[in-house]
């Protein structure tokens, strides 16, 4: 049998031969396998959740934690969520191809910045099947090659995804290996894909904290990192509380387990009287709360936040809770404690604010609204491959416009350097 790391190398060849075909396919054939997808995904609806049973199966026998099911499970509402986000893609113009920039030097000769697909993305993700769809349209969108390592809970899922999309990519005329599965689940094949320099122009994984540490430390790629989403709300002395109450509810438990979900929650000593008002909700629906000593004192089901909760991203039904003397506070927390993914202050005071923003340096920041819009179809994206948390090339949610690079142009006649 052939050895994993030539099944690796192989596709890595593969997609870099499709990734230079890809650059001369034109925007009409690309929407065209883009509406081949939608059709044939409606199609098989049926058979995609009869393949996560599978996967789901396996989840509970291998005891996985209720919001990593969660995460895994596809449903009719899924499916749904699926075809909204190829409706939007298939409308985004081609990111590639663009003139970002034109001048006209002194001598004569003029330069045009053009923008161009990075070549071959490697993504790798552990229990999300919708990244399959997601990733694979945004990279045909903006003319990329893409190889895809799903995690063993999704593999079923995965696979079955990936033959639909190489399917409906096929029937367009599409290059062939613009989309390829790691076929093993064995660890080692993400060992070799990280080492394939000369065919691997970036690594995306999206995944858990140990995930993404292993990657950064082992890829000899370039990574754009999605780290854990440990993101606060901090309730201002000015907020009008109405807002907050519902901002921290969704924030909090409308998907617990994504990581746009809200983890710690501040709010400004000077309205602790209505403390009780904007967790209570959240108790009665089933979320654990652990806090300091004051909202211990709220309710006897409180328990205390440990110094590991403050950096703890729970994917779950649990709520770390904090009183906060003022804004300054609520700032020096958040800059000791957010991964720099998204964070959120409800205040009807324009001044806090712009000292929050000015203060808190993650990729997304929030006035009066929920944490979860963290989100590319939130954007405008349609989907997203990850939501980036480094500050090189691109940060926040990774939509098609972001997977490309450029090149300069420069038309001359006959102009020879002194």
């Amino acid at each position: 049998m052939t050895n994993i790391r030539e099944i690796i190398y192989n596709l890595g060849k593969n997609a870099k031969i499709a990734s230079q075909l890809i650059r001369s396919v034109d925007i009409t054939k690309k929407n065209i396998a883009l509406k081949n997808l939608k059709k044939n995904i409606e199609l098989n609806a049926d058979k995609i959740i009869e393949e996560n049973s599978k996967d789901l199966d396996n989840a509970v026998k291998k005891n996985l934690s209720p919001p990593l099911i969660n995460r895994l499970k596809v449903n009719k509402d899924t499916i749904n969520g699926l075809i909204k986000s190829i409706n939007i893609i298939l409308e985004l113009p081609d990111p590639t191809g663009k003139i970002l920039h034109e001048w006209t030097q002194p001598n004569g000769l003029k330069f045009k910045k053009i923008s161009v697909p990075l070549g071959v993305i490697g993504v790798i993700y552990e229990s999300r099947p919708n990244v399959t769809v997601d990733a694979a349209c945004i990279s045909l969108k903006s003319g990329n090659a893409l190889i895809l390592r799903g995690g063993s809970d999704s593999f079923y899922t995965s696979k079955f995804l990936v033959e639909i999309i190489s399917k409906s990519f096929d029937e367009a005329g599409i290059p062939k290996n613009i989309i390829q599965m790691i076929p093993t689940t064995d660890r080692k094949a993400v060992d070799h894909l990280l080492q394939m320099t000369e065919y691997v122009n970036v690594i995306i994984p999206r995944g858990g904290k140990s995930l993404i540490t292993k990657i950064k430390s082992t890829s000899k790629i370039p990574v754009i990192k999605h780290l854990e989403g440990i993101c606060h709300i901090y309730v201002d002395h000015e907020a009008d509380l109405e807002i907050a109450k519902k901002v921290i509810l969704n924030s909090k438990l409308r998907r617990p387990e994504i990581c746009g979900a809200t983890e710690t929650l501040l709010i400004d000593e000077k309205i602790k009287q209505k403390a009780k008002d904007l967790i209570m909700p959240l108790k009665e629906l089933g979320c654990e709360i652990r806090g300091d000593k004051f909202i211990q004192s709220i309710d006897k089901s409180f328990i205390n936040a440990s110094e590991a909760d403050w950096s703890t991203e729970y994917l779950d039904k649990i709520l770390s809770v904090k009183l906060v003397n003022g804004i300054n506070e609520a700032i020096h927390h958040i800059q000791t404690y957010s991964s720099g993914h998204t964070d959120c202050i409800i205040t009807e005071n324009e001044d806090s604010f712009k000292t929050f923003y000015n203060n808190i340096d993650s990729a997304i920041i929030l006035k009066n609204a929920s944490t979860q819009f963290a989100d590319g179809g939130e954007f405008g994206f349609g989907a997203e491959i990850g939501i980036s948390t480094d500050k090189l090339h691109v940060r926040g949610p990774v939509g098609a416009q972001h997977l490309t690079s450029f090149k300069y142009i420069i038309h001359g006649s006959g102009h020879e350097r002194p």
